[in-house]
Order: C-alpha cells, then sequence, then structure tokens
C-alpha cells in the first residue's frame, strides 16, 4: 500500500509541473541543446550519429527508445504522431525522466521498508515522499538530463543486493553505468556492500554470537584441510588469544549498533570470512568483477573515462570537492546535523577521548586547509557560465574575499564529522569507511563544481541515517522545499536570461527549483 501512495503522490506532483515547465521551456535548455538532438536521432536509426560534446554514454536514449516505443501504438492509434521519429518530441523525451522519478520513488520506499523492517508504514511512506522531492533531484526530472536515470539505475542496484539478488543487480549495475560512467564507483560501492552482508549473513546462520567463535574454527579447519596456511596462521593466532577474544570479534561482527567495536576489528572478520567462503562469494560477485573488468578495458580503449569534451573534463585533484559535498549535504538536512543536540553529541565524543578527539579534528581541519588552497579549482566553465547557480555560489559565496573559503573550512569539517557520526549510529564503521571512500572516488576527479553530483552520495546519506521521528522528516522537506521559494524572492535572474537569449522565466524555473541555500 506505502509503495503506491508514494507513487501516487509523486505523480500528482509530476504532471503539473511537467504541463507547466514543458508551456514556459518548450525548447531545449541548457545541456538538452546536446542530449535532445543525440535521442531524436537514435529514433529515426541513426545510431552511429554522436555529438563529440556529449561525455556520458548513450544509455539514458536507449531507455528512451524503450519507453517511446512502449507510448507510440497508443500515440499511433489516436493520430497524435504519423512516424515514430515524431514521436521523440522535447516534451515526450523529458517524460522519460518523469516515468523513472515514480519508479525512482518506489525503490526509496522499498529500500527504507528493507532498511527498517520494524518501521510504520506512514513513516516510511512519508520518508519516501520526502525524499523523492529533494530539489536536486527534482528539478532534473522536468529536464532531459542523465541524473534521474543514473540514481533510478543505482537505487534498483542496491536493493537488489540488499535482497541478495546479485546477478540482477549486476546487470542494473551495468546499466547504471551506461547511462554515466562515474557510477562505476557506486557499483563498487554496491559490492562492497554485498561482501558486507555476505559476511552478516553467515554469522546468522551459523548461530550468531554464541556460535560465531566455533564457525571460525569450522571454517579454520575447513581451510586447513584444503591446504590454505593463511587461514591456519590466523585460526592459530585467534586460539592463542583465547576464545574470551573470539567472543568479543563475534560481538563486533555480528550487532551492527556494537559502537564499542573497531573498525580494525570489523575488517579483519570480514576478511576471515570472506576467505573462508571465498569461492561462494566470487559466484556471487563475479558478475560485478565482470563489469568493472569491462569498464576498464573501455577507459583503456578510449583513453579517458569521458566520451567527449575530454580537455574540459579531464579528471583534476579536486579535494575542495568532497567538502563542498558535506556542507551542502548537511544544508539540506539542517534540522539533524546543525542542533544544539548534534553539537552537544560532537562535542561530547571530542571530549570522552580528548587525544584522539583532538587528533582527528585537527588531521581533518589540515586536510580541509590544505584542500582549498591547493586543490580548489575555479573550472572555465564555472566562472564563465551564470546560468549555473554555482557560478553564484563560487563569485558571492566561496570566492567572496581571499580569506572566505579559509573561514568555510570549520563548517565543511563539522558537516563531515555529523555524517559519519550519524551514519555510524545505524551502520558498521567498515560501512562508513566504503562510503566516505565512494563518495571521495566519485568527487574528486570532477573539475567541474555541480550540485548534481551529490545526488547519489546524499540520497545513500539519509536512506542510512537514523532521523526517526516525522517531525524532522517534515522540517527536512520544509528546509528543501523553503529553499527554493527563498531564491525565486530574492534573485532576479533577467539579466542572466537576457544575456543568453533565453526568456526570464526560463532563469526564474531554474532559480525555484536548484536555490540551495
Amino acid at each position: 500500500m506505502g509503495r503506491t501512495t508514494v507513487a501516487l503522490a509523486v505523480t500528482l506532483c509530476l504532471i503539473p509541473l511537467c504541463i507547466f515547465v514543458n508551456r514556459l521551456v518548450p525548447d531545449p535548455y541548457m545541456d538538452e541543446i546536446f542530449h535532445l538532438p543525440q535521442a531524436q536521432q537514435y529514433c529515426r536509426g541513426n545510431f552511429r550519429s554522436w555529438d563529440p560534446m556529449i561525455t556520458t554514454p548513450p544509455g539514458l536514449y536507449f531507455l528512451s527508445l524503450a519507453y517511446i516505443a512502449s507510448l507510440f501504438p497508443g500515440l499511433f492509434c489516436v493520430q497524435a504522431v504519423s512516424s515514430f521519429p515524431e514521436s521523440c518530441s522535447t516534451s515526450i523525451l523529458r517524460l522519460t525522466n518523469g516515468v523513472l522519478a515514480v519508479v525512482c520513488s518506489i525503490l526509496v520506499y522499498e529500500i527504507i521498508i528493507h532498511l527498517n523492517p520494524s518501521l510504520d508504514d506512514k513513516k516510511a511512506t512519508l520518508r519516501a515522499f520526502v525524499l523523492s522531492l529533494y530539489p536536486l533531484h527534482w528539478f532534473f526530472t522536468f529536464l532531459y538530463y542523465t541524473d534521474v536515470a543514473s540514481l533510478t539505475s543505482v537505487l534498483a542496484m542496491y536493493l537488489l543486493v540488499l535482497k541478495k539478488k546479485y546477478l540482477f543487480s549486476s546487470l542494473l549495475g551495468a546499466v547504471s553505468v551506461l547511462i554515466r560512467q562515474t557510477n562505476i564507483i557506486w557499483l563498487l560501492f554496491v559490492a562492497c556492500t554485498g561482501v558486507i552482508e555476505f559476511a552478516q549473513s553467515h554469522l546468522k546462520d551459523k548461530g550468531g554470537v554464541d556460535n560465531f567463535s566455533t564457525s571460525q574454527e569450522n571454517d579454520g579447519l575447513s581451510a586447513n584441510y584444503k591446504g590454505v596456511s593463511v587461514i591456519s596462521k590466523l585460526r592459530k593466532r585467534r586460539v592463542d588469544n583465547g576464545a574470551k577474544n573470539q567472543t568479543n570479534l563475534a560481538v563486533k561482527m555480528s550487532n551492527p549498533m556494537a559502537h564499542s567495536s573497531g573498525l580494525l576489528d570489523e575488517i579483519h572478520g570480514i576478511i576471515i570470512i570472506s576467505w573462508n567462503h571465498f569461492g561462494e562469494l566470487f559466484l556471487l560477485l563475479c558478475p560485478f568483477f565482470l563489469v568493472f573488468v569491462a569498464f576498464v578495458a573501455f577507459v583503456c580503449w578510449n583513453g579517458s573515462i569521458v566520451l567527449g569534451a575530454k580537455d574540459a573534463h579531464a579528471a583534476s585533484p579536486h579535494f575542495a570537492q568532497v567538502l563542498y559535498y558535506g556542507m551542502v549535504s548537511s544544508l539540506f538536512t539542517f534540522p539533524v546535523h546543525f542542533s544544539l543536540g548534534q553539537a552537544a553529541n560532537l562535542l561530547q565524543q571530542l571530549l570522552k577521548n580528548k587525544v584522539l578527539g583532538f587528533f582527528q579534528w585537527f588531521m581533518a581541519l589540515a586536510f580541509g586547509f590544505i584542500s582549498v588552497h591547493f586543490f580548489s579549482i575555479a573550472h572555465p566553465y564555472l566562472v564563465a557560465d551564470n546560468r549555473h547557480y554555482p557560478f553564484y555560489l563560487w563569485r558571492k559565496v566561496i570566492n567572496y574575499d581571499w580569506s572566505t573559503k579559509y573561514f568555510m573550512v570549520p563548517f565543511y569539517v563539522y558537516s563531515w564529522f555529523s555524517i559519519v557520526r550519524n551514519l555510524g549510529k545505524n551502520q558498521k564503521k567498515v560501512w562508513v569507511l566504503a562510503y566516505v571512500l565512494a563518495c571521495a572516488a566519485a568527487l574528486i576527479p570532477a573539475p567541474l563544481i555541480e550540485l548534481r553530483y551529490y545526488t547519489i552520495p546524499f540520497f545513500f546519506m539519509v536512506l542510512h541515517t537514523n532521523i526517526v521521528d516525522n517531525m524532522s522528516w517534515l522540517l527536512v522537506g520544509a528546509v528543501e522545499q523553503s529553499s527554493m521559494i527563498r531564491k525565486l524572492s530574492e534573485y532576479d535572474l533577467t539579466d542572466v536570461a537576457t544575456t543568453f537569449n533565453c526568456l526570464p522565466h526560463r532563469a526564474s524555473i531554474y532559480s525555484f527549483w536548484l536555490g540551495t541555500f
């Protein structure tokens, strides 16, 4: 019932806004000038055509072909179109993302239910609906960009891994990479999640905490019969440490809420279980490995991760991008991260172990200052194109004064500590580490500050953050929507529109949907 409610609510919001946007902006807008003509070439059967300015693979265009092929018989019967290419109009192609946005809302609901099986259906519905209206995702629902398709395919891949359907998950992972090649990072992250879930399930299957040490010993003996000396040494070390240490490791691995467990303990336990069941694990995750190998082969053949405009999108050490993501994501969930309670919790954690706490903050601040000083990139697209909000964020916030970017570092660091702490309440430390590394791998090489690059990691963050009450979710939704409405009233982008020979209402639409601060 919940998934139907979410889908219906999103659809009711979607239809009038689709009509509104297509009437006000009937022509290709911003990067649509590349994507729409390319999709229309495919509609004509011209699959050899390719615009050299397009950087992403053609996955979205193939999805559009399948979607339009399902609509064409009906459109033809009512004489709305006379040929298949005619059905590939701007509005119908944009509706591809509208359909995917509804599918995405259902996936969000399913993931929430899977991660929180005891959650009330009404609460799950509310959370899914609020997340589905996340502005950086919702805005591109009405345009022909790759963002909505990319998020939908990644979430579908993740849901299938949670349900232990690894083969179908890897196939959707391949689709996600065909839509946007940087999704290979999230495919690897999902595969890591699969390894963690695999280890967790083997603990439960063998009796949980009470039988964990016994199962480890049995696995070690089995490995000895196979002549695996490494496992023998690991088993010998565990036996020498005594049964108490074995039981402690079992508790730390089997209980995701065991805050006392260490990261190294979790990694150690996962390595042991994965090695002892290497054959089974390899068969399950082999499809992910094949997708990764195919991707590496493509990069070697192409000479770059991007298809077109390679000079403008060359990988760069943009470490400040990770800091920007932490700040933007925490602002969108302002009630969770910027509350007195959260600040008190972080301070309490710092004072709990002063030496370690101050060392962590010192290293984080040092990394932040080094990143903004040496690895803060002003891409030519960023400083030249004032149709994008990052242009104004860079000029009026980050680069307002020489000291501003340094003044922002403590806020960046606080945001990341808050994010990590909230994730650590519900997830294993090794999962949080994998998430942070995935964010870094996906964002650091991107030289252009683009807030839409933050959508996938944001969804993973919120889905795994323990926001317990409905009021907090309503506040999160209010922050998201008020940010967009406030931008509509505060900014007059008439000059921007005039500069680029587009109507003022187009800039206003962009202002309305993509306000972030």
